[in-house]
C-alpha cells in the first residue's frame, strides 16, 4: 500500500512538473508580444464577461442546442475536478472516499450531480463527434483543420468518453462492493446512475470486483494526468485561457480599430491651418509600422491565438470566405499560434544560428531581442488572405470567447502598406486621393463642399 502511495505521489509530482513547465512556456510565449495593451478600466465589467461568457457560455447560445451541449461538457469538466481532488488525496494518503466522513449525506448529492453532468457530457461528446466526423459540417472541413488539428479534436473527444467510462466503472464497482459488505468500502447510498450498472458485475468475485474498481480509479487518474501534459499543445488550452481572454477583452466597441499615434499626428497636421508645421516637441523615431512577426503584436493578440478554440464560427460568417476567397480568420489565429510556438521552441533550444548575424560574436544566449530565423508571419499568412478582409467585424462578433482576428490582420496590413509600400494599385489611388484631396475620391476639397454652398 505504501509503495502504491509513493508511486502515485511520484507520478503526480512528475506530471505536474512537466505540465507546469509547458504552461510556463505558453505564458512566456504570450509575453513575447508588445506590452502596450492594458486593461485597468472597469473591473466589474471584466468580471461580468468572465462569468457570463467564459463560464456561462453566453455567446454559444446563439445556437441554443449546441450551446446547451457545450455548457454541459464545460461544466462537467469543471465540477468533476471535485472527484479528481478526492482521488488525489486518496492516492497520496491511502484513504478511500476521503470526503465522505466529513460531509455525510451531502456526499451522495455531490457524486450524483457529477454523474448527471457526466451523462450530459457523454451525450454532448457523441454529438460533437458526429457533427465533425459523420455529418462533416463545412466549417470543420476547411483546409486549415487537416492533419493535427483534426486528430487533436478526436483525441480530446475520445478522451472524454474514456474518462466518463472510468468514472462509472469506479462508482458502480464501488457500490457493488458496498452491497457485498467488503471492508473499507463505506456506504454512500446508491448514486444516481451508477446503481443501474451494479448488476453488470454480479459475475465477478470479490477480488475481481476490487480490481475493476481500481482500474476505473487508476484509469481516471491516468487520463487526467495525460491531459495535463497534452493540453498545452492542444486547442483545448482554451478551457483555461478563456477566463483570461474574456477578462482582458476590449470593453468598448469591438469594431473600433487601434490607433497609430504617429499617423494620427501627421493627419492632424494635414488637416490643420498649417499642414507644413512641425510638432512643438520632438517625436520619437518610428522604426516600424504595424506587425511582421509575433514580436510586433500585442500580448493580447498572442493570448487570442492561444485561446482560439478552432470552432470556425468566425470563418463561417466571414463574407470573404463564404464568397470563395481563401481568407479564414480561424486560420489566421492558428497561423499566429503556430509561428509563436515555432519561435518559442527555438528560443528554448538556444541555437545561436538564430541570433542576428551582427550580434553573434557578442552573445552566448538566444533572446527575443537578438532573435532572427529569417521567417515571419508573412511566411504563414499570404497577401491574398490579408487583402480579402473587408474589416466588417463579423469574425469578432461571432467568436464565443471574444477573440479578435481583425486586430492581427490590420497590424500585418499596416506593415505591408506603411513599412513595405506593398499594396494593390487600386488602394494606392485611394491613398493618393486621401493625401491630396482629404477624401478617397478624385476631386478637390472645394468641389467636395460645393453642395453646401449651393444650398
Amino acid at each position: 500500500m505504501i509503495a502504491l502511495q509513493f508511486f502515485f505521489t511520484v507520478i503526480s509530482a512528475t506530471v505536474f512538473a512537466i505540465g507546469g513547465l509547458q504552461f510556463w512556456r505558453v505564458y512566456r510565449n504570450i509575453n513575447l508580444g508588445k506590452q502596450d495593451y492594458t486593461a485597468d478600466d472597469n473591473l466589474l465589467a471584466r468580471l461580468r464577461n468572465v462569468l457570463l461568457i467564459a463560464f456561462g457560455q453566453k455567446k454559444m447560445f446563439d445556437r441554443p442546442i449546441v450551446g446547451f451541449l457545450h455548457l454541459s461538457l464545460y461544466v462537467a469538466f469543471l465540477v468533476t475536478q471535485i472527484e479528481l481532488i478526492e482521488i488525489m488525496i486518496d492516492g497520496v494518503f491511502g484513504t478511500h472516499r476521503f470526503f465522505l466522513p466529513f460531509i455525510g449525506g451531502v456526499y451522495w448529492y455531490i457524486i450524483s450531480f457529477i454523474e448527471l453532468l457526466s451523462v450530459l457530457a457523454l451525450v454532448a461528446t457523441i454529438a460533437f463527434l458526429s457533427r465533425r466526423f459523420y455529418l462533416k459540417l463545412r466549417r470543420f472541413q476547411q483546409p486549415e483543420l487537416r492533419g493535427f488539428p483534426m486528430i487533436d479534436a478526436a483525441v480530446i473527444l475520445l478522451s472524454e468518453i474514456v474518462l466518463i467510462a472510468c468514472i462509472f466503472t469506479m462508482n458502480s464497482a464501488d457500490l457493488a462492493l458496498q452491497h457485498r459488505g467488503i471492508e473499507g468500502f463505506h456506504h454512500t447510498g446508491n448514486f444516481l446512475f451508477s446503481q443501474f450498472f451494479m448488476g453488470a458485475w454480479s459475475w465477478c468475485s470479490d477480488g475481481g470486483l476490487m480490481i475493476i474498481e481500481r482500474l476505473g480509479w487508476w484509469g481516471h487518474f491516468a487520463g487526467v494526468m495525460a491531459l495535463v501534459v497534452y493540453l498545452p499543445y492542444s486547442k483545448h488550452l482554451h478551457i483555461f485561457l478563456a477566463f483570461f481572454n474574456t477578462f482582458y477583452a476590449k470593453l468598448g466597441s469591438r469594431g473600433a480599430l487601434s490607433d497609430m499615434p504617429a499617423i494620427q499626428r501627421e493627419v492632424a497636421l494635414m488637416f490643420s491651418d498649417n499642414p507644413y508645421a512641425t510638432p512643438d516637441e520632438p517625436q520619437p523615431e518610428i522604426t516600424k509600422f504595424g506587425a511582421s512577426d509575433v514580436f510586433d503584436l500585442s500580448w493580447k493578440s498572442l493570448l487570442d491565438a492561444y485561446t482560439c478554440t478552432e470552432c470556425g464560427r468566425c470563418t463561417s460568417v466571414c463574407p470573404a470566405n463564404t464568397t470563395g476567397k481563401i481568407l479564414s480568420p480561424r486560420k489566421v489565429m492558428m497561423d499566429v499560434r503556430d509561428r509563436l510556438q515555432e519561435v518559442g521552441s527555438r528560443l528554448d533550444s538556444n541555437d545561436l544560428t538564430y541570433v542576428k548575424k551582427e550580434m553573434r560574436a557578442q552573445t552566448t544566449q538566444l533572446t527575443p531581442e537578438n532573435y532572427d530565423d529569417g521567417k515571419s508571419l508573412l511566411d504563414y499568412i499570404s497577401d491574398e488572405e490579408l487583402r480579402a478582409c473587408t474589416t466588417c467585424n463579423a469574425c469578432v462578433e461571432a467568436c464565443p470567447i471574444l477573440i479578435n482576428p481583425l486586430d492581427i490582420i490590420m497590424e500585418i496590413r499596416r506593415y505591408k502598406i506603411l513599412d513595405q509600400a506593398d499594396s494593390p494599385e487600386a488602394w494606392n489611388s485611394m491613398f493618393t486621393n486621401i493625401d491630396n484631396n482629404r477624401a478617397p475620391w478624385q476631386f478637390s476639397p472645394d468641389d467636395r463642399d460645393k453642395w453646401a454652398t449651393e444650398m
